[in-house]
């Protein structure tokens, strides 16, 4: 099966984060660093924030799981976007509070839609910067205005987990992406997400991290499981960073393909939106679930989005020039054979 469902990096770890990894097996006997202090000092240097406003986590899922549990609680809200990342809503029920979902302007976040859901009960906003699954993008300018607008007594978050591909795209594209990390270093209430999991292909490894104000670090970080980051995820982190090769590949792969890519699905008839991440999201003008099914009948899985409230639309992994021709290819042996019914407008 070529899995182009999960926006994994289709060219796996770098070679030093897997040599790193296999070496942290040799002292597996030993418990962690809790601290997670080396890829912390490094984190540090390369972004230029405090070491003690970095946050080491299992992902970045459970750095959201964390914000929850510090801010909300029953009678409070918080609020994303519809059609944004499942893991927001999860979090948030979790900690018995409410998801408060603002509709989107076409297929992009509308800020204004969620400043006007604002209340005396919110404590969080989830931007997704790209937006999973849309792939579209908030820009510099745009964000900054938002963060004027909300009150000091809500944390923003802003989920930068495709922030390498973003950048590379915004530079060829000449738009102004983030600036994300200056809020952290100003402001007390946003928090900024990245994770390990996407450019550098520790996916199966969930190592993320948050870069947080340093009073709510503090709060975090009390809530954090003991033990939760393994020495193998923790070094294969560290080691990932020094390998700016591996980085440069994917990024480069990641944007022709996606030009090919959309370029073909457009010729078959499908509409796609321009991407800031690593991954499509395409109406292609059907039941995405039964278009879906019939892929993986070609030895290819990809993501139907009928629960995002987008039946008609898939999100489809940028994989490799191999797993991309593949895909193309089923693509068009299906839409040479429609079903009857069409799912059009979403």
């Amino acid at each position: 099966m070529i899995r182009l469902d999960a926006n994994e990096n289709p060219f796996g770890p770098s070679p030093l984060a897997v040599e790193a990894a296999a070496a942290a097996l040799n002292i597996s006997n030993l418990y962690p660093d809790d601290d997670s202090i080396p890829l912390r000092r490094k984190l540090a240097d390369v972004h230029q924030i405090p070491g003690e406003q970095i946050l080491i986590t299992a992902g970045s899922t459970q750095m959201l799981s964390l914000l929850c549990q510090t801010l909300l609680g029953p009678g409070l809200n918080a609020i994303t976007s519809e059609r944004s990342f499942v893991v927001y809503g999860m979090a948030v029920r979790a900690s018995g509070a409410q998801i408060i979902e603002a509709p989107m302007r076409g297929d992009h976040i509308d800020l204004a839609a969620i400043l006007d859901l604002i209340n005396e009960h919110t404590r969080l906003i989830f931007l997704a910067n790209p937006n999973n699954p849309t792939g579209t993008m908030l820009d510099a300018e745009s964000i900054e205005q938002f963060i004027a607008e909300v009150h000091r007594h809500v944390v923003i978050v802003l989920d930068e987990a495709y922030y390498e591909f973003a950048a590379y795209f915004a530079e060829r594209r000449k738009v102004n992406y983030s600036g994300s990390l200056d809020y952290v270093r100003r402001t007390e209430n946003v928090v900024v997400l990245r994770t390990f999991s996407k450019v550098h292909g520790l996916a199966g490894l969930l190592i993320g991290y948050g870069m947080v104000p340093a009073e709510l670090m503090g709060y975090c970080a009390r809530m954090r499981n003991t033990f939760s980051l393994s020495s193998v995820a923790q070094a294969a982190a560290l080691a990932a960073t020094a390998d700016q090769d591996h980085v440069l590949e994917t990024l480069a792969n990641n944007a022709e393909q996606a030009q090919i890519l959309g370029v073909g699905l457009s010729e078959l008839g499908f509409h796609v939106l321009p991407t800031w991440a690593n991954f499509l999201y395409c109406n292609v003008v059907q039941e995405a679930a039964a278009f879906a099914h019939r892929l993986r009948e070609h030895g290819i899985s990809v993501r139907p989005l009928e629960a995002w409230g987008a039946p008609g639309c898939i999100r489809v992994s940028i994989g490799t020039p191999q797993q991309n021709d593949a895909f193309l290819h089923a693509a068009q042996e299906i839409a040479r054979r429609p079903p009857d019914t069409r799912v059009v407008g979403q």
